[in-house]
């Protein structure tokens, strides 16, 4: 039998707290959704920025993930549908603008158009 961690999420939207044991390896999105909980998702495979969550304290294994830059990741973001608890987790959702104007934003307006591209304003 996989062992269970004990994982929160202070579902902010809803102005909420849930909290469910998950089995080691089992994708924590998935695992709440078993519950009859509805979390924030989008693409359910890494790639956008809907199901983000800050990690509050625990560590987390979302290595399945590409949606997060490694810079992401260091400050504490993760993706709930790729993220697997490897022990007790505190978990906070996230605005999905908010996060993804922390990781692209500061890249809009530094892309210069060639004359004749279809960028060229």
């Amino acid at each position: 039998m996989k062992p269970l961690h004990k994982v929160t999420i202070h579902h902010r939207q809803k102005n909420r707290t849930i909290t469910f044991d998950v089995p080691e390896g089992e994708y924590i999105l998935h695992s709440f959704e078993s519950h009859g909980e509805k979390l924030p998702f989008s693409c359910r495979n890494g790639c956008c920025t809907t199901c983000a969550v800050k990690v509050l304290s625990g560590e987390i294994d979302q290595a399945d993930g590409i949606g997060l830059s490694t810079e992401m990741r260091a400050k504490g973001y993760a993706l709930l549908c790729i993220a697997r608890a490897n022990g007790p987790l505190e978990l906070e959702t996230q605005d999905e603008d908010e996060v993804y104007e922390m990781q692209f934003g500061n890249y809009f307006g530094q892309v210069k158009s060639q004359p004749g591209s279809p960028f060229d304003i």
